[in-house]
């Protein structure tokens, strides 16, 4: 048996972020779009009549995407998760590799400001809501604002 073939023995790229080859596995398995979260608050704003497109750019020259994107009202609206983003009730700071994901997520969370920042100047409503925050409270938000700034057609 080569070493390739024995899993116990698998080997980290080289430069890896990962602390072994199992947290890699794990990490590259978190999805980034089309969360649970996502979904639940999509399909409550879809029944409520609103329609969207679903991970796109608010402004094409922005390298960021927002999880629904209400175009003619200029709303984005971010569903963030508490690990990835900072959340002040639920992140706790990792135990191994601590340095790097803290560092990652303070990253996050300056371009998260810096995103509020950019489309706001633009003229959008940026709404960010937890993961943990209840699906049918965040949906009614969004449907209000939407709503709102659509003029109440």
């Amino acid at each position: 048996m080569s070493e390739s073939d024995d899993s116990s023995t698998e080997q980290l790229p080289e430069g890896s972020w990962a602390s072994s080859a199992a947290r890699r596995r794990n990490m590259q398995a978190i999805r980034s779009r089309d969360t649970t979260p996502e979904r639940r608050i999509r399909q409550l704003v879809h029944a409520q009549g609103l329609r969207y497109r679903v991970s796109t750019r608010p402004l094409p020259a922005l390298r960021r995407t927002a999880d629904m994107v209400f175009g003619p009202a200029k709303v984005a609206v971010f569903i963030d998760g508490c690990y990835w983003h900072g959340c002040p009730e639920h992140y706790v700071p990792p135990r191994t590799n601590s340095g790097y994901w803290s560092d990652k997520v303070a990253r996050n969370i300056a371009r998260d400001r810096d995103t509020d920042e950019k489309l706001t100047q633009a003229g959008w409503l940026v709404l960010r809501f937890w993961e943990h925050e209840a699906s049918d409270t965040c949906a009614d938000k969004i449907f209000v604002e939407v709503r709102r700034r659509r003029g109440s057609r």
